[in-house]
């Protein structure tokens, strides 16, 4: 039962991604020959993209009872699709960015979240997500800056760059700040630093709150909990996943020091303000465990 669970989910991502971009292709070539006065619409009319994917995948998640959903909501009156938000969640597992869309689908715009550069080359899903507008990074070592100096600058410039377009139309924009899928070994690795979370990155939320300026309404601060431990991508799409937590709440976003103020200043308030959120977040996850 479960194996065909899964082969149906699979079919269903499949026939969705394929069909939704088919229809992006379309838009997309006529987004490179529009003239420029009729981009805006068009770029707002793409977006749609996204909340069809995300409604077939909705739907498969519900008729195939993938998960038991406990959800949690704290100033959801705050919310409207018709304004800006930042997003940042806790990330585990292929299956939050599924969760995250089915939960938030009606309540805030389309979610566009930062993309690691390799995943471009991912047949279909790469071409889209870079068609939509989402920001792609690259992690750059040390190494290779002190070689070009030039990489220091590239996400900053790239996000930035993304964020123009997104105030086009209203927007959501994730950030998983832990920079990585948790697991056993890479928390054991930051020795234990959080009970439950790895330790946050600022640095994408600093460029997004620079790079959106007056244009986001607040924060919507997501927290995805497994009781029985995160599952793998295929474990999910086979039902295996069982009760999953999904607590969810609207923030007023803080006022920090403009950058321009000092970038040093500006920089430790972010990341002071981020690992109080991660702190708050650990605190959270040990409540609901421990009330089961």
């Amino acid at each position: 039962m479960h194996v065909l669970k899964g082969v149906l989910a699979c079919i269903s991502i499949a026939i969705a991604t394929v069909s939704v971009c088919a229809v992006l292709l379309v838009w997309w070539f006529h987004l490179a020959i529009a003239p420029k006065a009729s981009k805006p619409a068009i770029q707002k009319r793409m977006d749609y993209i996204i909340i069809w994917w995300t409604t077939a995948n909705r739907w498969m998640i519900q008729r195939l009872n993938l998960v038991s959903p406990e959800i949690h909501w704290e100033g959801r009156e705050h919310l409207s699709p018709a304004q800006w938000y930042l997003v940042v969640c806790n990330h585990q597992t292929w299956a939050d960015i599924l969760l995250l869309q089915t939960y938030l689908l009606d309540d805030i715009p389309p979610l566009k979240f930062f993309t690691k550069s390799q995943l471009i080359w991912l047949p279909f899903v790469g071409q889209a997500m870079y068609a939509l507008g989402f920001p792609f990074v690259k992690r750059v070592s040390r190494e290779q800056i002190k070689k070009n100096p030039s990489l220091r600058s590239a996400d900053k410039d790239n996000v930035m760059k993304t964020c123009e377009g997104l105030k086009n139309h209203p927007s959501a924009i994730l950030n998983f700040a832990e920079g990585t899928r948790r697991t056993e070994e890479k928390h054991r690795l930051q020795d234990y630093a959080f009970k439950h979370l790895l330790k946050p990155k600022a640095g994408g939320i600093n460029y997004t709150l620079d790079g959106m300026s007056s244009h986001l309404n607040g924060l919507v601060d997501v927290t995805i909990i497994y009781p029985d431990g995160a599952p793998r991508f295929w474990d999910f799409l086979q039902g295996k996943s069982g009760r999953v937590i999904f607590d969810a709440r609207y923030r007023p976003l803080p006022e920090f020091s403009a950058e321009q103020a000092g970038e040093t200043q500006h920089k430790a308030e972010v990341a002071q303000w981020v690992q109080r959120l991660w702190e708050e977040k650990d605190a959270l996850i040990s409540r609901h465990l421990a009330s089961d």
